[in-house]
């Protein structure tokens, strides 16, 4: 198995996890759009947990396309991300060393701005225009 880029535990990263979808449930923004697609919770966090050592500690286990599986929600917009990364990065701040929780929140804000990017070319035309209706 490769060295852990970001020196993070399975257990932090499950903790991590835990606690931010606490506080996402809670988000009167961001909280129903995420009901609307979760209705196993643990196991949702399972699999984000399973997403995160693959990313971080370069454990098999994850499957699946992020990209895809936003944009296909049709619900999440791009505007969404930036209170979603606010509340990851403070849930990092409280669960980790300072140094443990800049290394994973860079590495968050760059798989957010792939989200986000794939999120907003449903939303717009060839060219960039912007989709309308």
């Amino acid at each position: 198995m490769p060295e852990p880029r970001i020196e993070v535990s399975p257990e932090q990263i499950a903790r991590v996890v835990a606690r931010f979808y606490e506080r996402i449930r809670a988000h009167p923004g961001l909280g129903p759009v995420f009901a609307a697609h979760v209705d196993d919770w643990p196991a949702h966090e399972a699999r984000i947990a399973a997403f995160w050592e693959s990313a971080i500690l370069g454990r098999p286990g994850y499957r699946g396309s992020p990209v895809k599986l936003h944009r296909d929600a049709r619900d999440v917009r791009p505007g969404m991300f930036a209170p979603w990364l606010a509340l990851f990065d403070m849930t990092l701040r409280e669960e980790l060393p300072p140094e443990t929780a800049a290394a994973w929140s860079a590495l968050a804000h760059r798989i957010g701005r792939t989200l986000r990017a794939g999120v907003t070319e449903r939303e717009t035309l060839p060219g960039g225009i912007p989709k309308l209706f």
